[in-house]
């Protein structure tokens, strides 16, 4: 019975493992193609898509930066690390006044920020459009930066909230003894204490905001604020016939955010079983 014990348990490791090797490979494999196919030629990529490159054209992610793939990824890189600053500072401090915090109305509160969840960005395009034009917003680093931020602070309440209900009040209480004001308290303990869900934020805020391609294409004409997905769909439209040139630029697109995930999956997977689970 020992033997039989141990040779279940055998298998069941022997299958959790190889399920697990399989979907990795369903998850590597396309970013491993698409690095081949960026040091291709034109002629090895359509004649042989599959097949490692006869010589490695390293030359073709210079030639995807100078063609305006630098210019992208300064416009995204700043505008992602802005946005999602203001995002995480703003929800983090609303979720402390809507959790650890009596105030007047604060159910209502809660349910008109939550209420942004429902609020599909498709829906409120032509009057941002028209807003954004009277205001001289439009075509602007300063009006993405608007967007990107009011769209994402719903859902970052929504998590960081969850995650502080569970925190204990004597904290608090303690704090307050101490003589800690409610700056103080929120700086010191109560968003040390929550960092595990605001990594879990900014990972998802940082890929929202990198991969964003609506705002960015509606709310811009190409005249120098151009983000990296939008600034490829046009790199790709001109360069339709050097597709490595655009399988360059997308392998440095998509590199940043897959060096994030791995960097932060521990805080992630944490943050957000907390954030949801409660």
């Amino acid at each position: 019975m020992v033997a039989l014990a141990r040779l279940g348990r055998g298998v069941r490791a022997a299958l959790v493992w190889a399920l697990l090797v399989a979907l990795a490979v369903v998850v590597l494999y396309p970013l491993l193609w698409m690095v081949t196919n960026a040091l291709k030629t034109n002629a090895e990529l359509f004649g042989n898509p599959f097949a490692l490159p006869s010589q490695w054209l390293w030359q073709n992610f210079g030639k995807a930066w100078n063609q305006g793939v630098g210019d992208f990824v300064l416009t995204s890189v700043s505008l992602t690390v802005l946005a999602t600053l203001i995002t995480e500072l703003i929800s983090a401090w609303a979720a402390y006044g809507l959790t650890r915090v009596n105030i007047p109305l604060n159910r209502t509160f809660t349910i008109v920020v939550l209420a942004g969840l429902m609020l599909a960005p498709t829906v409120a395009l032509i009057p941002l459009v028209k807003l954004f034009q009277a205001w001289g917003l439009y075509d602007t680093f300063f009006g993405l930066l608007i967007l990107y931020t009011a769209f994402r602070i719903p859902f970052t309440v929504f998590l960081m909230r969850a995650y502080m209900l569970d925190l204990p009040r004597e904290v608090d209480e303690a704090a307050s003894i101490d003589g800690a004001s409610r700056a103080a308290t929120f700086w010191r303990i109560i968003l040390p204490m929550s960092m595990p869900i605001v990594a879990t934020t900014i990972v998802l805020n940082v890929l929202q905001n990198w991969n964003e391609y609506l705002f960015a294409m509606i709310f811009t004409s190409g005249t120098g604020v151009q983000t990296l997905p939008v600034g490829l769909a046009d790199m790709m439209s001109k360069n339709g016939t050097q597709y490595p040139v655009v399988f360059a630029g997308m392998v440095m697109a998509a590199l940043p955010m897959v060096i994030l995930f791995f960097v932060c999956q521990r805080y992630f997977v944490r943050g957000l079983a907390g954030g949801v689970g409660k």
